[in-house]
């Protein structure tokens, strides 16, 4: 696409270089929106480019604001087209997956010359490599006194099929200071480090495993140190995300750390209810994800550590409570705990209480070759993929339209250990379950940005990284 003007071509491009870049308002551009440097320096001229990629587009009175991509070099561009002189065009640069201008507001803000009808800013960056920032685009524009925008894009860099888009839209709330999901998630980060971990073995793109050592070396001191604390469900997430690790780069101190948080879990299981795992080191209660990730997390640490015991008596112990604790219901589904009077409370079957124990007894079938254990696993999911759909298409209990808090993190934990029986089964009994559901999401309930709410049969919601890491999750397992 060309932007109309009165000028020649070639003076158009000449002018687009050599004009001053400021805010839309005429002021200097902020001391913020310093220049980013990668394949090339922010403000390259558009002339420059060898491809103008169009995802999104805004109308302004009879005008009309476009965002322009050269996906070879990770730039972009703005333009407006049917003005008029004085109409202004600009870049606002997001690192944070849209929430903010953490990028810089105003890039390239320019206005439509004298004589003309259309304009463009000069091409910035979307991400800062130098920087890990993981960024995103939006073109603006204002007649008068309305402004308007498109919705937020990027290039296709790091985001070649819709595996890696997903990964690269959850890295946008990796926070850099932090060094975890959303600023300060906890057990949830841990789960979205997982995704991103899974991503990179079934998609082969290894951009972000940065974040492994990352979120290991500037959090292992904190809460209980060793990523533990008083919540053991919040240790057993943390242990299997190290166990992760442990399999992607071969570093010893990760399947350590994982030790350690299993045998923090050891130390909280108790007679209460005939044994199992509390959920809390200040109190009995029996709970099912806590004793569903200790199953998983013992299971795997024997099937990593050479002539291991300990561990696997741990697991073998723990199935056999389990699966007579009265946790799992006559519908094969199964519920959150245990009441004071040790019998199932009722209490709702989330999805994740459905999935852990899957992988869980995966990871036992591997050590011990039961053919018990995959039978049992079936059965569960068997009932979880039918009776937790509606429209064919998985929806957590109660589900909110918010991606913030625990619950959205709920079905990617469900659909990681379902992918994981599926693979260890041999007919793969749930390919098709996980590919209507990936591509559903995919359908009806994505943006510009790839970025996806909490509904993946499509409706309203928000977005966030809960509900991003379990779609990621999903399109890991799905392939």
């Amino acid at each position: 696409m060309r932007v109309q003007s009165s000028l020649p071509a070639v003076a158009l491009a000449v002018a687009l270089t050599t004009m001053s870049i400021g805010t839309a308002d005429g002021a200097a551009a902020p001391a913020a929106d310093a220049a980013v440097c990668n394949k090339f320096c922010d403000t390259r001229d558009p002339a420059l480019s060898t491809q103008d990629r169009q995802p999104v587009s805004a109308a302004l009175q009879s005008r009309t604001i476009v965002l322009h991509f050269d996906d070879a070099d990770a730039m972009g561009w703005a333009s407006i087209e049917k003005g008029a002189a004085g109409d202004q065009v600009w870049l606002d640069r997001s690192m944070d997956g849209g929430r903010t201008w953490t990028g810089g507001s105003k890039l390239g803000g320019t206005s439509v010359p004298a004589g003309g009808s259309g304009w463009r800013t000069l091409m910035y960056n979307v991400d800062d490599w130098n920087n890990e920032g993981v960024g995103a685009l939006r073109a603006c524009g204002q007649v008068a006194g309305s402004i308007a925008c498109t919705p937020w894009a990027r290039t296709t860099w790091n985001a070649g099929d819709r595996r890696t888009a997903v990964a690269t839209a959850l890295m946008m709330s990796y926070d850099r200071t932090t060094k975890l999901f959303g600023g300060n998630g906890w057990w949830t980060a841990a789960n979205a480090l997982t995704a991103i971990i899974d991503n990179a073995r079934v998609s082969g793109m290894g951009s972000y495993k940065y974040a492994i050592a990352e979120t290991y070396d500037k959090n292992l001191g904190a809460q209980g140190g060793s990523f533990t604390n008083e919540y053991l469900d919040d240790t057993g997430w943390w242990g299997l995300a190290w166990v992760d690790a442990y399999d992607s780069t071969g570093d010893s101190r990760y399947l350590s750390t994982a030790r350690a948080d299993a045998d923090h879990m050891y130390a909280n299981w108790n007679s209460a209810c005939g044994g199992g795992v509390r959920w809390n080191t200040d109190g009995n209660y029996k709970n099912a994800i806590t004793n569903e990730l200790f199953l998983w997390l013992t299971s795997a640490l024997h099937n990593r550590i050479p002539g291991d015991t300990a561990y696997l008596n741990e697991a073998k112990n723990e199935w056999a409570w389990f699966q007579q604790s009265g946790m799992i219901n006559g519908d094969h589904l199964i519920n959150d705990g245990l009441s004071d009077s040790c019998a199932n409370n009722g209490q709702p079957t989330w999805t994740y209480n459905q999935g852990v124990v899957l992988g869980g007894l995966t990871e036992l079938y591997k050590a011990t070759g039961d053919a018990s254990l995959p039978a049992a696993a079936r059965t569960l999911a068997d009932a979880s993929t039918v009776r937790l759909q509606s429209g064919g298409v998985l929806r957590e209990p109660g589900e909110s339209d918010s991606c913030t808090g625990d619950g959205p993190t709920f079905k990617g934990a469900y659909v990681r250990g379902l992918g994981k029986l599926n693979s260890q089964l041999g007919d793969h009994p749930y390919t098709s379950t996980l590919s209507r559901w990936a591509n559903a999401a995919y359908t009806s309930d994505r943006n510009a940005l790839d970025q996806y709410g909490p509904h993946w049969a499509g409706g309203g919601g928000s977005t966030d990284y809960g509900c991003q890491q379990s779609v990621l999750d999903l399109l890991n397992a799905a392939g």
